[in-house]
This record gives structure tokens, C-alpha cells and sequence, in this order.
């Protein structure tokens, strides 16, 4: 099995293009950003751990973290951020193994790993994967994605992000079709 990681800036097509790949058989498609936040489920030791670090105010009335809150206060604090990479990453690349074993077991052909921070994250093991392939689009493309997605707010974020090294840049410009070819042949020359 080849363990892919899809990395890149919001609105560079990452799920868009996963999605599409992980239709063909033998593929299968896991997005660490849902993987994280089950990670951090009420009850959970990393719930613990992140509320011990933030405090109880980014609990919801519902008793679960709000995203929002936690990503207003980590985005403005590089070491807040950190923090929380020190917390959740570890319990979400222990996440990543389990699910890969399985599926290596259960005969899948291809992996894809979707997560933005898979490049540059010190707590992800590039070993793990037998590439990891940044997908690239300039600001006026990912900001136009985002903005039909209803998600014009995140065009920033991800503004200091950059392919980490070993990272294979994939041109994330076109078509989903378009770029979904480009990652199979990059797959394919592995």
C-alpha cells in the first residue's frame, strides 16, 4: 500500500481532488482535520489535555470545544499553536497508524492522508508516507474556491504555511480532473 499525504494552503483542492481520487477502487481517503477533532471528543484525554491548556472557556454549552474559540486564540499566539500541535498531532497520527494497518490488511492500494500541516508539522514522521504532495494555487484561485465554499473567512489562513522539505509541489491550478491526473502520475512514478 502507498501512504499519500495531501498537504496545502486552504482552498488548494485538497479534499475537492481526495474526494475524487478515493471514488476509484483501491483508494481510500482520510482527512486528519475530522480525525483531529474526534481526537479531542468530550471525555477523551485530549480533551483534557487542551482544556488544561486553554482554560474552560473554549467549551461550548453543549460541553464540547469550540472550534472557533480555540482557533481564535491559537492563531493570534504561535505558541499556543504549538501547544495545541503538541497535544492533538501525536493523538491523530496514532489515529493515522491504526487506520492505515487496517487498511493495509484489508488490501487498499492507496492511501491518501489528507492534512494541511502534513509538511511541516515536527510531529509528523515523514517516513510514515511514501510522499507527500503539496498541492499549489496561487491566492486569487484558492480565495475564489473558498469564497463558492462559503469560506471566504479562511483564504488567510495558512498565509505562512509553505511545502516542507521532501515535499513534492503538485500545480493545483484547473480542474478537479486536471489536478486528480497530476497526482496519479506522481503516484504512478513512485
Amino acid at each position: 500500500m502507498k501512504i499519500i499525504g495531501l498537504a496545502g494552503r486552504p482552498g488548494s483542492g485538497k479534499s475537492a481532488v481526495a474526494r475524487a481520487l478515493a471514488a476509484e477502487t483501491e483508494v481510500e481517503w482520510i482527512d486528519l482535520d475530522r480525525v483531529a477533532w474526534k481526537t479531542y471528543a468530550p471525555g477523551s484525554e485530549t480533551f483534557d489535555r487542551v482544556v488544561d491548556r486553554f482554560g474552560e472557556e473554549i467549551v461550548d454549552a453543549d460541553g464540547e470545544i469550540d472550534r472557533g474559540e480555540l482557533a481564535i486564540r491559537i492563531f493570534l499566539d504561535s505558541e499556543a499553536k504549538a501547544d495545541l500541535e503538541a497535544i492533538v498531532h501525536p493523538a491523530v497520527l496514532d489515529h493515522l497508524l491504526r487506520f492505515a494497518e487496517a487498511h493495509r490488511v484489508g488490501g487498499t492500494k492507496i492511501l491518501l492522508v489528507e492534512g494541511a500541516l502534513l509538511s511541516s508539522s515536527p510531529h509528523v514522521n515523514p517516513t510514515t508516507f511514501d510522499a507527500i504532495l503539496w498541492l499549489d494555487a496561487p491566492d486569487d484561485v484558492r480565495a475564489e474556491r473558498l469564497r463558492v465554499a462559503g469560506r471566504a473567512d479562511h483564504a488567510a489562513r495558512g498565509d505562512n504555511m509553505a511545502p516542507g522539505l521532501g515535499a513534492v509541489v503538485i500545480d493545483a491550478v484547473g480542474t478537479v480532473a486536471d489536478v486528480a491526473d497530476r497526482i496519479r502520475e506522481q503516484i504512478a512514478d513512485l
